[in-house]
């Protein structure tokens, strides 16, 4: 059902997520879809889950390798873009909706820490947040937020990648640099 919905909005945004549309196309009833997902505003977190779900497995399995804190956090992120980016239409409607959402989401704390363990991912110095102190917990959600405007202006055709990663970068190297 998820990757129903996800092909959907890859080549319509989420208008095209029409719940109906979604069950049709992952074969199952509509009663079954809506037992799962009881809003579309559901399936899009639930779409949202898994690819951030993905992105945690590439960190798992190939940890970022920048000598710097700043430099391992802009891999994590720029890793992200990359991956979204390949779908920018289902990005575009996954993001906007987020902005929108009345429904509480864990994103923002869950790329905060993916941060913080890239930013402190050296042997003895793994970084969480339950470990990480209240600044560095606040830096590394600031860092996010940088990320996602950025996003936003590479989705909206005002910022290219390397311009993006470039405000990224600076924005790291500055709000990291204590770690």
């Amino acid at each position: 059902m998820i990757q129903a919905a996800a092909a959907l909005a890859s080549r319509g945004g989420v208008e095209a997520m029409q719940m109906r549309t979604v069950a049709e196309r992952a074969g199952v009833a509509l009663g079954t879809l809506y037992r799962y997902f009881p809003s579309k505003m559901d399936l899009v977190v639930a779409v949202v889950s898994e690819e951030f779900d993905l992105l945690e497995g590439s960190i798992e399995r190939r940890p970022p390798s920048a000598a710097t804190p700043a430099g391992r956090a802009v891999d994590v992120l720029m890793r992200a873009t990359r991956g979204l980016m390949r779908e920018p239409e289902l990005a575009d409607a996954l993001i906007r909706s987020l902005i929108m959402a009345e429904v509480d989401t864990p994103f923002g704390d869950r790329m905060t820490g993916l941060l913080l363990r890239a930013a402190g991912d050296r042997p003895g110095d793994r970084l969480t947040t339950e470990t990480a102190t209240e600044e560095q917990a606040i830096l590394a959600g600031s860092l996010s937020s940088v990320w996602v405007q950025e996003l936003l202006e590479m989705l909206r055709g005002r910022r290219t990648h390397e311009q993006a990663q470039r405000r990224v970068e600076i924005a790291a190297d500055r709000l990291l640099a204590g770690f």
